[in-house]
């Protein structure tokens, strides 16, 4: 009896050890158990490489930024072929000069024949040859850069559209280089040129900033160049750029309202003595004559015009907004 019963728990434990140790490698249980651990294992190793796709990707495109950066910083003065570019003006420089120095010596003969000081006529003749063609230059590129920008958010849209329909970058660029307006329809026709002669779009979309300087058209360029070197999905990064470029118009025209109050009393400030100096030289010239006659008056005459030129400045600087 003692025996069987040692017999049977002899069996029970060694029929125990064998569940234990040998039937999982028998029905393949520790097989299944190693594949979920590997599968289990698998998870963190996908999350790490796309942690260090992500982390490579925000290196590239910080490497992008600083680079732009760099080469913005570095440009210098600029000179007068790429001026007379963002004026819109088709003529050389040699010709502008031309101009200005033709100008400044027609002002001076014609002050000399009608009997004004030759300082004077140095003076002004110096300040048309030399002041007003860079002045008219001056506004020429501020009006084409305000007529780019009523234009370049619609352009921007039309490139998204495209993108969305499955049309290449380059394809929806010549899109708008052929039926968008002046002057974002030659600026995308210099970007085309520049393409084809063996550029990379990126980098032909950043020669846009050095022909229309506006941020609207620096946004664009580092965005193009960014998507040609790290990649991203470039219609969504367009649209958003739409959308900035929308929202920064509807301020500036809000700002616009809100100051033209200002101005409007700027403007009434600064020409009220000049009206009435007009007002009283048609009422009695001789009163207000001593002004220029007599050397105190034109003593006088000279201190007036200098506080009034800093005061325009001032109330200038008051009402620039600047965002």
């Amino acid at each position: 009896m003692n025996a069987t019963l040692i017999f049977i728990m002899v069996a029970i434990a060694i029929g125990g050890v064998a569940w234990v140790f040998i039937f999982p490698l028998l029905s393949g249980e520790r097989n299944a158990e190693r594949r979920m651990a590997s599968v289990a294992r698998r998870e963190p190793m996908q999350q790490r490489s796309s942690r260090s796709n992500q982390k490579s990707r925000r290196e590239q495109v910080e490497g992008t930024l600083k680079q732009l950066e760099a080469r913005q910083k570095a440009t210098k003065r600029i000179p007068l072929s790429m001026r007379l570019t963002q004026a819109g003006l088709s003529v050389t420089p040699r010709r502008f000069i031309v101009v200005c120095v033709s100008l400044g010596f027609g002002v001076f003969a014609a002050l000399m024949l009608t009997g004004v000081g030759l300082l004077a006529a140095i003076g002004i003749a110096f300040a048309a040859g030399g002041g007003l063609p860079f002045w008219a230059l001056s506004f020429l590129k501020k009006r084409r850069e305000a007529k780019f920008l009523e234009a370049f958010p619609d352009a921007v849209d039309v490139i998204v559209r495209g993108i969305k329909a499955g049309l290449p970058l380059l394809d929806s660029l010549k899109l708008i280089a052929s039926e968008a307006e002046e002057p974002v329809r030659s600026e995308f026709r210099s970007i085309i040129e520049t393409q084809t002669i063996g550029i990379p779009i990126g980098e032909a979309c950043l020669r846009l900033y050095e022909s229309m300087p506006l941020p609207e058209a620096n946004f664009f360029a580092i965005v193009v160049s960014i998507q040609q070197r790290a990649g991203g999905n470039l219609s969504e990064a367009l649209g958003n750029l739409s959308r900035v470029l929308r929202d920064r118009k509807k301020m500036k025209a809000k700002i616009k309202a809100m100051s033209m109050e200002a101005k409007a009393s700027a403007a009434i400030i600064g020409a009220l003595p000049i009206a009435v100096m007009i007002l009283v030289y048609i009422t009695s010239p001789q009163y207000i004559s001593l002004l220029w006659t007599e050397p105190l008056g034109r003593m006088m005459l000279l201190g007036c015009a200098v506080w009034m030129s800093m005061g325009v400045m001032v109330m200038r600087k008051m009402i620039n907004f600047d965002f």
